[in-house]
């Protein structure tokens, strides 16, 4: 580990980190490099443990003996900055202290994600990254085995995103699924029941489907507004709804998700 002082902001050893504010930068950034942004001691360690290495880390001084030895004995550097150089570089107060510059890990194929899950979440054409990465968070906290995005769906090791879940993106496997019906196509030789979570005359209310689940269940949910896509209704084995009161229809996708995952995975009475 080699530890380097960078007072300047305009340093070109802090390029990974220059105006992560600016989300059409990160998205042609990101995927050339291949890249993503770790941030806070807690999301770096989750990172490290998952296997990911770092190719930089950034850290305010007050934060360097911890940050130092959490990244241990690898060959990225650490570069220390006060946190006035950190704000001008990044364009936001780094409250947490500390960043990384992730190497990003292969995806996996499709087939290996869902080989042995049992409950399965999928994310269609979700743009908003503090969904997706709330989503994860309830992936792993209500017992998920896998999560699928699609490939409209927003990047869940964007920075947002990982900060959102807490990390959590890198406890849950995870990979793109391609397009429907190729998609479907996977999920049958999987064996896996598709459940399309949407507001339907014929839905099936969810504890009434969770009460009698098939052994493997893929929970598929939609972007707030649009919903799912006729292609993905057309491919689902069943819809099923969240019953609501209070006149509300239903609920942010982030919220739904943890409300039916906990449904689909609770032990039966």
């Amino acid at each position: 580990m080699r530890i380097e002082r960078v007072p300047d902001a305009a340093d070109p050893r802090l390029a990974d980190y220059r105006d992560l504010t600016d989300v059409a930068l990160r998205r042609v950034r990101e995927p050339a490099d291949g890249l993503y942004i770790a941030e806070s001691a807690k999301v770096i360690a989750r990172a490290l443990r998952a296997g990911h290495r770092p190719r930089s880390v950034l850290v305010q001084e007050k934060w360097l003996d911890e940050v130092a030895m959490l990244v241990g004995e690898t060959d990225a550097p650490l570069y220390v900055t006060t946190a006035e150089t950190a704000e001008r570089l990044t364009g936001y107060t780094v409250h947490r202290g500390a960043l990384a510059a992730m190497h990003r890990p292969p995806l996996p194929a499709v087939a290996e994600v869902l080989a042995g899950a049992r409950t399965v979440m999928i994310l269609e054409d979700i743009v908003d990254h503090t969904n997706v990465g709330a989503a994860f968070r309830a992936a792993a906290g209500l017992g998920a085995d896998a999560v699928l995005v699609t490939e409209r769906c927003a990047d869940p090791l964007y920075r947002r995103s990982v900060r959102v879940s807490m990390g959590t993106v890198f406890q849950v496997p995870w990979t793109r699924l391609p397009a429907w019906p190729e998609a479907s196509g996977l999920l049958r030789a999987a064996d896996v029941h598709l459940a399309a979570l949407a507001l339907a005359e014929d839905a099936v209310a969810l504890d009434v489907f969770a009460a009698s689940r098939p052994e493997r269940v893929a929970l598929l949910l939609g972007a707030e507004g649009d919903g799912l896509s006729r292609a993905a209704l057309g491919a689902a084995d069943t819809v099923v709804t969240i019953p609501m009161a209070g006149g509300v229809d239903s609920l942010n996708v982030a919220s739904a998700s943890a409300v039916a995952l906990w449904a689909l995975t609770r032990p039966p009475r």
